[in-house]
């Protein structure tokens, strides 16, 4: 389980900072200037106040009391990460209200509530939201950050890793072609773009400033006449048509283009940016290179094809390793489990890195969403507890993310654990089969995955599925299934990859996910559906087996047996031929593969 993190003093200094700059409450989010969800460790500021590493989370701080605001993913590890001064506000849970809706309750009860924010690390749709239509809440910008000044000499220095360009035979365009686009969709304005996986996929470039994540500290202004690109090592890179600036340039750059004329700004945009950019009449909804990014072109499709067969021999690999050392009696932890599977992935063609911190999870630490074994003192994994394994990697040509759940013990299982496998399951195969009219967004169908564990009174506190980069973020926009409203302002379109990952999680006890990336595509043309409008559906791409000794067949429908045996016979026929010469990998593949009947 995550440990407590003291931080008495740490809180006692920012406090003395924010009666200096006399400020009520005093805002730590989770990102960096560039929005980034995941970040360099000299931007983990809301961890290093709050002793909460969760990727998502928001830490208000007043001269008397300190709040960590958190989604459903992250309570039992916040709940276990903090210590007597923070207050654990369950987000989604009844009457607890976001860290926004909590600025306007206490605003009312006093004249004038000074809120300390650092403009670089709050969105200007954020800071917006406070004080629209509230002349109670007055934002203090303070520019050398608070939490950097308490954090002091002991805060890691910025990552200035080298910047590399992708091939265009991997990335299937050149960044030429992506900015006549981008300037096409601008229609003669500006744009200042800060997200870094966005400025990575628009110029067909990658680094390693931020672990997992092979994107580099950057900002780029694109208009009619030139594109800039602001980065470390500046003079270590030429790319046709875009002058290349150093990264600390951008902020004096940016004020005199600014005046040049109308300028569009993705809705992450900084306040700090925006304070500098005159506004439009109408702000961008969702980001033009976003948009564009998110749909993948075929050589984007192929690889990530690929790269998922050749992932699925690695877990292949893995699992087959990991139940014979538990059948063995020979103890494995968490973490050194965790660390042999990244050893089968790295032996791979292309392999890059994870994609993200590998969840190698048994018995109640699988209830934690997004749990992480320590690296040292790690759980024993237990033969006769459910393990649950959420992991994934960076591919040249793509990226993964997968979860598997999976019983290695020889008692008969719980009928309740094998129930409610069974009903994800049937949750999974309702969106791996699900067939829906152009226009329909994942908000629409998210219910489909739900349903199965509805009718048993189950549900889990996290999305069904995110957007995935191709060889960037594993975690994409705009689009995505789930609850947020938000996902109903963006369609699921022909080419957009997502994850289809429901899930279900007994605290204390266990924790069931199966995740596979799927890819839209086209399932009905539109001269023959109604309305003259395509239909479109999924393609399967990770392939791995799912834990057949957690499946309850008599709770099964016919078509959703026939599922399961189909994917496993694709799984067979594409994975097999990459085990040549591992027998116990090949065994173990042949056994999971198996005719749900037989």
């Amino acid at each position: 389980m995550p440990t407590t993190v003291h931080t008495t003093e740490r809180i006692a200094a920012l406090r003395r900072l924010m009666q200096d700059d006399s400020v009520d409450v005093y805002v730590v989010g989770s990102a960096d200037e560039h929005g980034s969800e995941y970040i360099a460790s000299c931007d983990e500021r809301r961890a290093f106040i709050s002793g909460f590493d969760g990727s998502a989370g928001t830490a208000l701080i007043t001269p008397s009391s300190a709040f960590l605001f958190t989604d459903g993913r992250y309570f039992l590890q916040a709940a276990a990460q903090l210590d007597a001064n923070w207050e654990l506000m369950r987000v989604g849970v009844k009457d607890v209200p976001t860290w926004q809706e909590w600025i306007e309750k206490h605003s009312q009860k006093q004249e004038n509530l000074r809120v300390g924010i650092d403009p670089r690390l709050i969105s200007a749709s954020d800071a917006e939201s406070l004080t629209k239509n509230n002349t109670k809440v007055e934002l203090v910008t303070i520019r050398t950050n608070l939490v950097d000044v308490v954090w002091g000499n002991q805060r890691p220095a910025r990552p200035s890793n080298v910047v590399w360009q992708l091939p265009e035979d991997v990335a299937g365009e050149g960044h030429v072609s992506k900015l006549k686009r981008v300037r096409d969709a601008l229609d003669g304005k500006g744009l200042v773009l800060s997200a870094l996986d966005e400025i990575a996929w628009l110029f067909n470039l990658r680094g390693t400033d931020i672990d997992y994540n092979p994107v580099f500290f950057s900002y780029a202004i694109i208009d009619a006449q030139e594109a800039v690109l602001f980065l470390q090592g500046a003079e270590q890179l030429t790319l046709e048509g875009v002058r290349i600036e150093p990264y600390s340039s951008f902020w004096t750059y940016l004020e005199d283009w600014a005046k040049k004329g109308p300028v569009l700004l993705p809705p992450s945009t900084s306040l700090a940016v925006s304070s500098i950019v005159p506004p439009l009449p109408t702000p961008a909804a969702r980001s033009i290179v976003g948009d564009l990014k998110a749909i993948k072109n075929s050589t984007e499709c192929a690889g990530f094809r690929a790269s998922h067969v050749r992932d699925g021999a690695a877990l292949v690999k893995y699992f087959a390793w990991l139940e014979e050392k538990l059948a063995s009696s020979s103890p494995i932890n968490e973490y050194d489990a965790a660390l042999q599977l990244e050893s089968y992935r790295a032996a791979l063609p292309h392999f890059k890195g994870l994609s993200f911190p590998t969840i190698s999870s048994t018995g109640p630490n699988a209830a934690i969403i997004h749990y992480s074994p320590p690296t040292t003192d790690s759980s024993v994994i237990e033969k006769e507890h459910i393990y649950l394994c959420d992991s994934g990697a960076q591919y040249i040509d793509g990226t993964t993310d997968v979860t598997r759940t999976f019983y290695f013990g020889s008692s008969p299982v719980q009928e309740e654990v094998k129930r409610a496998f069974t009903r994800v399951l049937q949750g999974h195969i309702a969106i791996d089969t699900a067939v829906f009219p152009e226009g329909t967004t994942g908000f629409v169908i998210d219910s489909w995955a739900r349903r199965a564990l509805w009718s048993d009174g189950l549900d889990y506190r996290h999305g069904t599925g995110h957007g995935v980069g191709h060889y960037l973020n594993v975690h994409e926009g705009p689009h995505g299934i789930g609850t947020r409203i938000a996902f109903n302002g963006t369609p699921l379109k022909e080419g957009m990859t997502v994850s289809n990952e429901p899930g279900y999680y007994k605290e204390n006890a266990y924790g069931i996910r199966i995740e596979n990336v799927v890819l839209v595509v086209p399932k009905i043309p539109k001269d023959k559906a109604f309305g003259d409008k395509p239909f479109f559906g999924f393609e399967r791409l990770t392939m791995c087996p799912i834990g057949r000794a957690l499946i309850d067949v008599g709770l099964l429908e016919s078509s959703e047996i026939r599922w399961v045996d189909e994917y496993h016979r694709e799984v067979k026929e594409k994975v097999r031929p990459l085990l040549e010469g591992d027998e116990r990998a090949v065994s173990w593949l042949e056994r999971e593969c198996a005719p749900l009947g037989a």
